[in-house]
């Protein structure tokens, strides 16, 4: 499964104005909440918020992909938000998170959240392409870069 199959550009957020991790998680669940249909802020939310206390999904160089499953959807959804500031998600580097990947899958797709979730890792792993996202000036910019790097893998 490609990206491009999964994410939107209305789910590209250019300029999140979140500065805490708790902050992130609302603003990317509201975000896919007014473009998704049948998504419950709060259950969204909640579910983000219960994966981050087990473990922070920051992994390093500035990424975070924050991903959960939710009951009562049949599609994988997603989204990306970019925090020129940086907030601090609790990386394994200890650095700031620029580039959030908002990962939802339906409860019973563990194979498929698991692929999608490897490919994100994959991509954003690449100096290159995380400083073209972060100079990017709008969100087709973005979103353009994100499908033009996953077609690459």
């Amino acid at each position: 499964m490609k990206i491009a199959d999964v994410l939107k550009k209305e789910s590209v957020i250019p300029y999140l104005r979140s500065k805490t991790k708790a902050e992130v998680i609302r603003e990317l669940s509201e975000h896919v909440s007014s473009v998704s249909n049948n998504i419950n802020t709060e259950r969204l939310v909640e579910v983000l918020m219960e994966r981050e206390r087990l473990c922070s999904t920051a992994v390093d160089s500035g990424v975070a992909i924050p991903h959960g499953k939710l009951s009562g959807i049949s599609n994988i959804i997603t989204a990306f938000g970019r925090s020129i500031e940086g907030v601090d998600f609790e990386s394994l580097d200890g650095n700031p998170t620029h580039l959030f990947i908002l990962l939802l899958a339906p409860e019973n797709s563990a194979g498929t959240h698991l692929k999608l979730l490897a490919r994100f890792s994959k991509i954003f792993k690449s100096p290159e392409f995380r400083s073209k996202l972060m100079q990017a000036k709008s969100q087709d910019e973005i979103y353009e870069l994100i499908i033009e790097e996953d077609a690459k893998h």
